[in-house]
């Protein structure tokens, strides 16, 4: 029988899963990857073995803070797409909130790199969201026809890859989705030489970023 003190007991934890996950996001962006777990905890306003209850080691809270960054910013854009009735703009809102979301967590992502915590479940959503709108896009004659569905995961880990070689907070990365872009345009197209198999780590659903 659920009582109002076990409701309360509830929502205190949900609370504090909610205060430790927020604070480790604010951490690794003003301290980098490499914050501790004993800063995030007093960051959140809990002690450390309640961190610890909630998230055992530190990739099971770096995935739990990527679900949350999912979650407010790439599953609205998700949706909005998904109801575009122009593809190619609906392709193009889910890449640059993705490319926007992985500027503002770019040392979650490292340190969610460094921690070995990316799985095929932290990305498979996104990548599953994309081929199927590159898709869309490829049927009304809006992007290139030659695509073949490992392209648009490999498109957007260069992508991302880039935000390694300037600043993440600055506008840089439209430069290089405009290019992209423009390369996905069936004018003028080039043919594209074979697609090289994934390697078996790396299939779509599981790719990194």
């Amino acid at each position: 029988m659920t009582t109002d003190a076990s409701r309360r007991l509830r929502a205190d934890a949900a609370r504090n899963s909610e205060k430790i996950l927020r604070a480790a996001r604010q951490a690794w962006t003003e301290l980098g990857p490499d914050a501790s777990l004993e800063e995030i905890a007093r960051r959140a306003g809990v002690g450390i073995a309640t961190l610890y209850r909630r998230f055992p080691d530190k990739a099971v809270l770096i995935r739990a803070a990527l679900d949350q960054s999912f979650t407010e910013d790439i599953a609205p854009a998700i949706e909005q797409a998904m109801n575009d009735d122009d593809p190619r703009r609906a392709m193009v809102t889910v890449l640059d909130a993705a490319l926007s979301l992985a500027a503002r967590e770019h040392n979650t992502l490292a340190a969610a790199r460094d921690a070995g915590a990316m799985t095929a479940e932290t990305s498979a959503r996104f990548f599953e969201s994309l081929t199927l709108l590159a898709h869309r896009a490829q049927q009304a004659g809006l992007i290139r026809a030659d695509l073949v569905p490992d392209d648009m995961p490999r498109i957007m880990v260069m992508l991302v890859s880039l935000l390694w070689t300037m600043d993440p907070h600055s506008d840089g990365r439209q430069r290089y989705l405009a290019l992209v872009l423009d390369a996905l345009s069936p004018d003028a197209a080039s043919p594209l030489p074979a697609a090289a198999p994934p390697l078996e780590l790396r299939r779509p659903g599981n790719w990194p970023l």
